[in-house]
This record gives structure tokens, C-alpha cells and sequence, in this order.
């Protein structure tokens, strides 16, 4: 995707190299859930143990309001450099780990950097893209959440089944610590604080102030992302367990995955901005509902299945990144802030369905979690639905 001279000199010179670097966050982030079982054997507990460990490190969510506060106080490119600095710390003590108590911190380290870095880099793009034209950036940007599946999962996915998933993780640590230097060396000091675009839709409003009707999309943010949650961390167990598939065959379904991710952030970077954010974020929930009744009603037909779970992962990508732009119009002149509470609240909603989730298919299999997602989806589309009418009032 070109990004013409309309754009900033540093949009077109630096979002690409962004956009690499946190593909690399994301491997490592999402590494874990499709490879649950195998991990929970390296450390002789039980997959809804496992689900435990990751909803305590989703609830470092809870400190994202926080962390964006701080974002906003230090320049950009420090924000971004100590978010891929932290991001593989967390890798390599993940890697390490003697047991599940140490994983599980090394995870929450993982996790709470990446927020950083994500409501980072959301302040920077807002910072430099008008809100007309911001979610081709912001698009553009998310495809490395499909990337970090499609090439970064499946490439741990392919080094565990070759060595074991330790060695996975040091590979993941290793390059996000060497794309924290190249983003560190490259990022110009002139680029640290520029807050280029006072959108009209923020000038006549109360910096520091919560937007009326913010809440709805800081809601619908934490429905979304727990739907999408309670697919993913029993996709893997569910194809191990139903239909024996190893870790290498996981590592190829995951890829497909990816694949489907990258074309629905590449959709939203193409039309969200013509069709409207709220209204894209409601196709893409309710694509969702159907998908996830399909999982539930045929879980023991795996082409059906994986149908099902391709579809979902499509609708909540296409949904997600049409969501993301809100976050730096919350508060107005406070970008980091609002991305903070929309992350923090999508992180909050993950961790609320983890542990039901994995206790839920350790007794019934995925139907239920199957159908969890698709009520998550629902309420998300009447959620931004109320945002959309009151937006349109002010």
C-alpha cells in the first residue's frame, strides 16, 4: 500500500519499519494460545490452568489507562523504544520460565509492554494522519496483527514442532529486541513530540475530558475482543483434541488464519474510511454471530469448523481495526489517554473469558465457547450502534 505526498514525510518514511516491528510484538503475544496444550504439557498442568495464567497477564489491561497517561507524557519514539525494549524482556522470561508461576510473569511483562507500544504507536499515527484519512494509516498498520500470526506464529509454530516451544520464544525475543534498536536508531529526534492534526471535531471541546458517548465504543471494545478470545484460546486444543492435529499442522491452520486477518485489515484500510468506523465495526461484529453458531452446531466436521473459526477471525480483524481510530478521539488532546482506555478495555475483556473459556472446553468441548463469541459479537454491534447516534449529536 503507497501512501502518497499528502502524507507526512514521517508517515511515509517510518510506518512501514512500525509496522515490522510490531508484527514482532505480536508473534510473540500470540504465540501462546494456539500452542496452549502443548506449553501446559511442558509444564505438567491443565489447559484451564493455563487459561488462569493468561488471564492474569490479560489483566494487566487494567493499568493501560495508565500507561497511556505516561505515553502521553514522554515523547514518542521513547514510548515506542521501551515498549519493544519491554515486550522482549517479557519474551525471554517466558522462555526461561522453570514453571508456570515464572511464565505467567514473564507474559504479564510481555503484555503490558505491548500496550505501551500499541497505544505508542496509535498516538504517533494520530498525531500525524487527519481523522478523515486515518484509517488507511491505521490499517496499514494493523495488518501486522495478521502478520504476527501468518509469519510470526506459524514460524514459532514451526520451530517448536522442530525444537520445542522454548527455543520458539527466544527466536521471538530475539527479534523484537533487534527491531527496538533499528526503531530506536531510525525514528528522528525531530519526530518525538509533534501533534500535527487538532481534528475540528476536537477544537471545540475540553481537553483532558471523556467525550459523551465514549463509553459505548470503550465497551464495545471489550465485548469484541472477548469474543474473538473465546475462539482463540480453544482453537488449538479443539484441533488437537477432536481431530489429533500436532503442532506443526496447528502452525498451518494458524497461517490460514493469518491470511484471512491480513485480507480483512487490508479491507479495512480500504474502505472504513468511505463507509464510517462505527458502521464498519458493526459489519464486521455481526459477520461474527452466524460464524460462531456454525463452530458450535458442527465442532466434530473439521472443514466446517475451520470454515466457522476463518470467518470469525475475518469479521473481528475488519471489525477491530475499524474500531481502533476511536481510541485517539476519546480524550480530546489526550490520544495516548484514549488509546489507553480502549486497549485497556479490550485487554479487560480478553482476560474476562479466558478462564471461562478454557474451563468451559475442558467440560463441554468449544460449543460453548463457540456460542459465548457470538453473543459477545451481538451486544458489540448494539454497543457502537448507541456510540454512532450519540457521535452523530455532537
Amino acid at each position: 500500500m503507497r501512501f502518497d505526498d499528502s502524507y507526512s514525510p514521517s508517515v511515509r518514511q517510518h510506518v512501514t519499519l512500525l509496522t515490522i516491528a510490531r508484527t514482532s510484538t505480536n508473534a510473540c503475544y500470540r504465540f501462546a494460545p494456539p500452542f496452549l496444550a502443548i506449553i501446559a504439557r511442558g509444564f505438567d498442568v491443565s489447559i484451564a490452568q493455563m487459561g488462569i495464567a493468561l488471564t492474569v497477564a490479560e489483566l494487566t489491561g487494567l493499568a493501560s489507562p495508565l500507561i497511556g497517561h505516561r505515553v502521553d507524557a514522554m515523547t514518542r519514539r521513547r514510548a515506542l523504544r521501551l515498549g519493544l525494549f519491554g515486550v522482549a524482556l517479557g519474551t525471554l522470561i517466558t522462555a526461561s520460565a522453570p514453571h508456570l508461576a515464572v511464565f505467567t510473569l514473564g507474559i504479564i511483562v510481555l503484555a503490558a509492554s505491548k500496550v505501551a507500544f500499541d497505544v505508542a504507536l496509535g498516538a504517533w499515527v494520530a498525531d500525524h494522519v487527519p481523522w478523515n484519512r486515518r484509517s488507511k494509516v491505521v490499517g496499514y498498520t494493523e495488518t501486522s496483527w495478521a502478520l504476527g500470526l501468518l509469519l510470526g506464529v506459524t514460524t514459532m509454530g514451526l520451530i517448536t514442532a522442530v525444537t520445542n516451544w522454548r527455543v520458539a520464544y527466544a527466536t521471538g525475543a530475539i527479534a523484537v529486541l533487534i527491531l527496538g534498536l533499528i526503531v530506536s536508531n531510525r525514528l528522528p529526534v525531530a519526530d518525538d513530540v509533534i501533534h500535527e492534526h487538532n481534528d475540528d471535531l476536537e477544537m471545540h471541546l475540553e481537553h483532558g475530558v471523556l467525550r459523551r458517548g465514549s463509553w459505548y465504543a470503550i465497551a464495545s471494545c471489550f465485548t469484541l475482543m472477548g469474543a474473538s478470545q473465546c475462539i482463540f484460546v480453544t482453537f488449538g486444543p479443539w484441533l488437537e483434541d477432536t481431530f489429533e492435529y500436532s503442532a506443526a499442522n496447528i502452525a498451518i491452520v494458524g497461517f490460514s488464519l493469518g491470511v484471512v486477518e491480513f485480507l480483512a485489515s487490508t479491507s479495512s484500510a480500504k474502505y472504513t474510511d468511505a463507509f464510517g468506523k462505527e458502521k464498519s465495526v458493526a459489519i464486521g461484529s455481526l459477520l461474527m454471530v452466524p460464524a460462531s453458531l456454525l463452530i458450535a452446531l458442527a465442532s466434530q466436521n473439521i472443514v466446517s469448523g475451520l470454515i466457522g473459526l476463518l470467518i470469525v477471525l475475518m469479521g473481528f480483524e475488519f471489525a477491530v481495526v475499524s474500531l481502533l481510530p476511536l481510541g485517539a478521539q476519546l480524550v480530546p488532546g489526550k490520544r495516548g489517554r484514549g488509546m489507553g482506555l480502549l486497549i485497556g478495555a479490550g485487554t479487560l475483556g480478553r482476560a474476562s473469558v479466558s478462564i471461562a473459556a478454557t474451563r468451559l472446553y475442558d467440560q463441554h468441548g468449544i460449543p460453548p465457547a463457540a456460542i459465548g463469541s457470538g453473543l459477545l459479537a451481538l451486544g458489540t454491534v448494539l454497543l457502537i450502534s448507541m456510540h454512532a447516534k450519540v457521535a452523530e449529536k455532537i
